[in-house]
């Protein structure tokens, strides 16, 4: 029903945003155990509402109606129990780090489960999932700082447009299917072609805030190296997909995004612990 390994798309960030604020300070390996988990049971909670939130449409659509709910092979109760106990792992982890997390948890919930219902409002859904993904850089910089500063916004937005971006991709699949259940989306708004153009304005935002976070964090050059590569891969990405030819669009959203995020963090890593690499 939930695949834990899709926890890569928000937890290199989290670890990112918990690095960049470790800067100066340190960080201790409870922290990193509690925002890992911290993570694992937000993104995995979120996942089970949305499952339980889009049951019956997931039944009608023949691209989800396999899925483990809409087929019968779990029950409502069993996701909920899933749900509910990751959701209670979260909010156990975020006040194990601080009390700030603690206290957010709650609001953090909120945005991540509402997520499921902005499709039934909203073409412009795909920035919600970016939103509730980018807790993600904000939640690991609170949970070494505990305060606010411009460095985990700039990354909140390089996660929000980079999530919606590939989201906006993945919606192509579903246009038929959205625009006869009367749900919104960019792809059932506007079409694919500009679908697709829309989402490569969205990854040129992505890599301007990673300019952006690499200036306000004065950071080594080694993380320009990363962003670079990002880019190149985002380009790939994007060449992958056209309006006439979706056939290779489940490659582009899950194999080149999870190795997006792996490759931020280790060009976050290793800019803040080399030489030079500032802070702020």
């Amino acid at each position: 029903m939930v695949k834990f390994p899709h926890s890569v798309f928000a937890l290199p960030f989290a670890l990112s945003g918990a690095a960049l604020a470790a800067v100066g300070r340190g960080i201790t390996p409870g922290q990193v155990f509690w925002i890992v988990l911290a993570m694992v049971g937000a993104r995995n909670a979120a996942m089970g509402f949305n499952r339980l939130a889009d049951h019956g449409l997931d039944a009608e659509n023949p691209r989800t109606s396999g899925r483990e709910l809409p087929a019968g092979r779990l029950s409502r109760a069993a996701v909920w129990s899933f749900t509910l106990s990751l959701a209670a792992l979260f909010v156990l982890s975020a006040f194990a780090l601080n009390r700030t997390c603690g206290i957010l948890s709650p609001l953090a919930l909120a945005i991540v489960f509402g997520y499921s219902y902005t499709k039934r409002i909203t073409w412009a859904s795909h920035l919600f999932l970016g939103l509730s993904l980018a807790i993600a850089p904000v939640g690991g910089w609170l949970a070494v700082r505990g305060s606010f500063s411009v460095v985990p916004w700039l990354l909140a937005l390089t996660v929000v447009t980079w999530v919606a971006g590939f989201d906006v991709i993945y919606a192509c699949q579903d246009l038929a299917f959205d625009r006869r259940k009367g749900l919104h989306s960019v792809p059932a708004r506007f079409g694919i072609a500009t679908a697709l153009a829309i989402a490569r304005g969205l990854h040129a935002g992505t890599i301007a805030a990673m300019a952006g976070v690499g200036i306000a964090a004065g950071l080594h050059p080694v993380y320009w190296l990363g962003v670079a590569i990002i880019a190149a891969l985002l380009v790939f990405e994007h060449r992958m997909v056209r309006a006439d030819d979706l056939s290779r669009l489940t490659v582009a959203f899950f194999n080149m995004n999870g190795v997006i995020g792996v490759v931020y963090l280790a060009a976050t890593l290793a800019a803040v612990l080399l030489p030079s690499s500032g802070g702020s």
